[in-house]
């Protein structure tokens, strides 16, 4: 893989890192600029509504940009919203900049992911796309952990600050190892880019692919009640579990990596059955410390390896979108980390318990799996009878 994939990917990491630490520093932020907390979990909210948003909109803006260009622009933004937000002392200011962030995340992520497959042989593209969302896993193993503890120990301010300096290196690497090229969209308009985004292989992964990331953001919003309210662990584990989360995730990537490319279709079909099984499982034995720490692991692990094979499909079924299909494969996969939280959320205010945010990803797992099954035999061509068609020929 070309150094500036890597490159790449560190960028993804910090804006990772900036998209899930405010989990752990909501408080902080509440107290220290005199707000509620639940006004300061609209941060969180207004970060999801930026990138669903932006992703697409920021990859049609760029379109006529080449993409060093397009790339820097949208990390150097990331980069100084974190400045700001680190010296602001007001939390309207704290959230404009949560906004232009997720903006300048979305459009970095979409560009970056039509950069990372442009980069490679045609039939590397899993490979091209673990890296970057590598980048995402690497967020939940260290990232987040990390930017927790920068807020005990030297305030919520600090985290910013972190992640404005994790950028720094990936810009100057950017700039000096992504060729400039031409800009991004030449040769293709946008109108026609959009009507192929149409084409229902790729609607269908899009919508997979949403299912799926609800159904991790799911559980992985909510993990931390459940393991201290029904597993029992002390609050002290949480931090160690999150990671062994995203140290599971980074394991899925890596392998959807090397294997979803050559035999994308029994790897998912298989993926999705473990990941139902393993949500059910997880729901059904949370209660008992080894089962959930396992699980935690091996969800984490089938997860995103599903996840990322869907977006590497999405990304081959987009080829006539060659500026947009990265932009739509990130919307798509942050209105499933939006409605993913929300669904075990209100199944938690109906009063089912903590187990019912395992059961809501095992209903959206679910819900993937039969519709991929139905798109998956209505692309099949019909079976012929050989006793009545021998002979005949294969157009007739």
């Amino acid at each position: 893989m070309p150094f500036s994939l890597y490159m790449l990917g560190l960028a993804v990491f910090a804006q990772g890192t900036s998209e899930f630490m405010l989990s752990g520093l909501g408080p902080d932020i509440a107290a220290d600029l005199d707000v509620s907390l639940s006004t300061a979990g609209t941060l969180t909210s207004a970060f999801a509504v930026g990138m669903i948003i932006g992703a697409p909109v920021m990859a049609v803006l760029s379109r006529r940009r080449p993409r060093r260009t397009a790339l820097l622009a949208f990390l150097v933004t990331f980069l100084l919203v974190h400045v700001v937000g680190a010296l602001t002392s007001s939390f309207a200011v704290l959230l404009v900049t949560r906004v232009v962030g997720a903006l300048a995340n979305a459009g970095f992520l979409a560009v970056a992911l039509v950069t990372a497959i442009g980069m490679v042989e045609p039939n590397a593209k899993g490979r091209a796309t673990s890296v970057l969302l590598g980048g995402v896993t690497l967020a939940c193993v260290a990232g987040v952990p990390g930017g927790a503890l920068l807020g005990q120990f030297w305030g919520w301010r600090s985290a910013f600050w972190a992640v404005a300096l994790v950028s720094v290196p990936a810009v100057l690497a950017i700039l000096r190892s992504v060729p400039a090229g031409a800009p991004a969209g030449q040769g293709t308009g946008a109108l026609r880019e959009l009507r192929s985004l149409r084409a229902p292989r790729l609607v269908v992964t899009l919508l997979l692919g949403a299912l799926v990331n609800g159904a991790t953001f799911c559980t992985f919003t909510y993990l931390s009640p459940v393991i201290t309210d029904v597993t029992g662990f002390s609050e002290s584990w949480v931090p160690a579990l999150l990671a062994l989360f995203g140290a599971g995730s980074f394991i899925g990537v890596t392998v959807a990596g090397r294997y979803a490319d050559a035999r994308p279709v029994p790897f998912l079909l298989t993926g999705a059955v473990a990941l139902l099984a393993g949500w059910v499982l997880f729901a059904l034995t949370a209660g008992n410390p080894v089962a959930a720490v396992v699980l935690v692991l091996v969800q984490g692990a089938l997860s995103f390896g599903v996840g990322s094979a869907l977006i590497t499909q999405a990304l081959y079924a987009a080829s006539g979108a060659p500026t947009l299909g990265g932009g739509f494969a990130t919307a798509a996969l942050n209105v499933g980390a939006a409605i993913g939280p929300v669904g075990g959320g209100l199944a938690l205010v109906a009063g089912l318990g903590h187990r019912s945010p395992l059961w809501v990803s095992a209903l959206l797992v679910a819900l993937a799996l039969v519709t991929g099954t139905v798109a998956l035999r209505r692309r099949q061509p019909p079976r012929r009878n050989t006793a009545t068609d021998r002979g005949r020929p294969l157009d007739a």
